[in-house]
């Protein structure tokens, strides 16, 4: 989404301020995403106290972590609720009926503009850039502007294109289904990715990065036998350990009943 873009959709005299007010009360201050500048190298130095394995960042002594309720005030919309997370439902209408109720565009429409990216279906940002400044429906262009955001600035993945993936996503929001925890936990894997990486802001969103992969590739020890391990897990002191998530709170598990483990 090109610099300015925000510029024109607030400056358009089709978006007055009946229009833009109903915008915020359905997607909060999701547009002001549009505005932050990245200091790559500000973010170079930031991903060095990233630690993937407690996904928290540590500055000394002192533990920082992204929270939800941090997510929640930034984007500040009312319609969220906190207990209805977002997970991917199986029977999902297709991209194209997607795409056709957030656009209410013809099939025909639709289906010559979705591209095809690696494993997955795409539509290009300059097939929706017109719609969200010109549509006829105004509810229309309030929901394929958002649509746009998510898809190009919160969850890209092919650079100028919208994933199939997103529209799942945002077929839900409707229902006020919060976004909040994967927009959390995409901060976390990203970070996690930039951490390993000397061009911090290029792997994390390239289509043929894979943490899965990475993980599999990673080398590890294999020279401690299954019994050294045992052994030392057996005599582990309590000054062996170190809690370094105080924000999960340790619970009760039921880990065997009678001769079941």
């Amino acid at each position: 989404m090109e610099k300015g873009f925000f510029d024109k959709v607030e400056d358009n005299a089709a978006w007055n301020d009946k229009v833009r007010q109903l915008f915020y009360n359905n997607y909060g201050d999701l547009p002001y995403l549009l505005g932050v500048k990245v200091d790559k190298h500000l973010f170079r130095a930031l991903s060095q106290f990233w630690n993937p394995a407690y996904s928290c960042f540590i500055f000394g002594k002192v533990d920082l972590v992204p929270t939800i309720e941090e997510y929640v005030a930034l984007l500040r919309c009312s319609k969220f609720q906190v207990d209805k997370v977002y997970s991917r439902v199986v029977n999902v209408p297709t991209f194209s009926k997607k795409l056709m109720n957030v656009t209410g565009m013809s099939e025909q429409w639709v289906a010559a503009r979705i591209k095809q990216k690696g494993d997955g279906k795409c539509i290009p940002w300059k097939s929706l850039k017109d719609l969200i400044l010109t549509h006829p429906d105004v509810s229309k262009r309030l929901d394929v502007f958002p649509l746009s955001i998510y898809g190009l600035i919160v969850f890209p993945k092919a650079l100028g294109h919208v994933d199939e993936v997103v529209t799942d996503l945002f077929n839900r929001l409707d229902k006020r289904v919060t976004p909040i925890p994967i927009i959390l936990a995409k901060t976390f894997r990203s970070l996690s990715a930039c951490r390993k990486v000397d061009r911090v802001l290029y792997r994390v969103f390239s289509e043929n990065y894979s943490p899965l992969k990475e993980i599999v590739a990673t080398p590890r020890r294999d020279d401690i036998s299954n019994e050294k391990w045992m052994a030392i897990l057996q005599n582990l002191q309590e000054e062996d350990i170190e809690w370094r998530a105080p924000w999960l709170l340790p619970d009760e598990i039921l880990y065997r009943c009678g001769n079941f483990d």
